[in-house]
């Protein structure tokens, strides 16, 4: 399977972007860089939960949109950046507590558009959220 990386990233790097910004806020962390996949991890609390007690969607989006973004920017050559054009996400169940798993994998990648998939599933394995997230390539 090729790897489709082009800058060289560790687990502490990759969550090291993620200091002082809302990604280390809600808890988020990244779990495994595969050759063609990030996965990451984020608690459902009270940093992330809504006024009844379940995930808030706007949560699992900073999720997808930040898995996406930075999936994106592995993908460039320096000199390049990605920039979010628009996220769409569908709630499939409900998450109460725990911590969801997101895996994020590119479903198009040209030379002006990407297009990632984040599929975010609940402490059983359920899939509660697909999130897909459009990037433009900047340079």
């Amino acid at each position: 399977m090729t790897v489709l990386w082009k800058r060289p990233i560790s687990l502490d790097a990759l969550n090291a972007l993620g200091q002082q910004c809302l990604v280390s806020h809600l808890g988020i962390r990244f779990t495994e860089v595969g050759d063609q996949h990030l996965l990451a991890m984020m608690p459902v609390d009270e940093r992330t939960r809504q006024p009844f007690g379940l995930l808030h969607g706007g949560a699992s989006v900073v999720l997808a949109e930040s898995m996406g973004s930075l999936a994106g920017w592995l993908t460039c050559e320096e000199g390049y950046a990605v920039v979010g054009i628009e996220v769409s996400a569908s709630h499939h169940r409900a998450v109460t507590g725990g911590e969801v798993t997101g895996r994020c994998y590119p479903l198009h990648l040209g030379s002006q558009l990407q297009v990632w998939q984040t599929e975010i599933r609940n402490p059983r394995g359920k899939l509660c959220c697909t999130a897909r997230l459009t990037l433009s390539i900047q340079g």
